[in-house]
């Protein structure tokens, strides 16, 4: 079983591909952290994720071309965040055709503009890898990671005046990309709104068909 996840900035695509990888043992294809390993090795890519543009698309493309070279592919996966407009959806189709893979199904979790910034903004996290938010997911000690006890910090491209920039993007790309997976009968709208074991029971569903 292959799937796709998308949504908008801070719709909880992350915590939901955690959910799904665990529960249905699948790969987990996250672009978001593809682009931010890749922008150690490629100061291009940190330049655009800092100013809240889109990374070009050939750059991603072939990010996701270089994951789909490994054979690991043909356990299953989800792939997060990507196609993120119409082009790459193409190319992505390219792609799996040369590969024999097909995708089952394309979820689109939908939140608001407003319920974005507040997700995003309020979110902190520690060099250790772990996650919080000031309100949903706050830590034991204000400011200071559970695990190791180091300092959170809250990424530049989580700041607000990024997230309006990214959301601006993502709004005029999106349209297409929906109405395309639509047309091909493979997008399922999944609500983000809901708490976060509802939206896993709406995408569960689907997977179990």
């Amino acid at each position: 079983m292959n799937f796709i996840l998308l949504g908008p900035p801070g719709a909880g695509k992350g915590t939901q591909a955690k959910n799904v990888i665990k529960n249905f043992n699948m790969l987990h294809f996250s672009t978001g952290d593809m682009l931010r390993e890749g922008k150690k090795l490629d100061k291009t890519i940190n330049k655009f994720l800092l100013s809240g543009r889109l990374v070009p698309d050939e750059m991603v493309i072939n990010i996701i071309k270089k994951r789909f070279e490994r054979d690991d592919i043909k356990k299953g996966f989800l792939l997060d965040g990507f196609p993120r407009n119409l082009r790459q959806a193409e190319q992505l189709d390219l792609i799996l055709e040369s590969k024999n893979i097909k995708i089952d199904k394309v979820f689109f979790m939908d939140i608001g503009f407003d319920e974005a910034i507040n997700r995003i903004t309020g979110r902190r996290v520690c060099e250790c890898g772990a996650s919080y938010h000031i309100t949903m997911l706050p830590p034991k000690k204000i400011g200071i990671c559970d695990y190791c006890e180091a300092d959170l910090i809250q990424r530049d491209d989580d700041k607000e005046n990024v997230i309006r920039d990214r959301f601006t993007v993502y709004e005029k790309e999106i349209e297409p990309l929906i109405k395309y997976y639509k047309k091909i009968k493979l997008l399922v709208l999944i609500d983000g709104l809901k708490d976060e074991k509802d939206v896993f029971k709406q995408i569960s569903s689907y997977i179990l068909q």
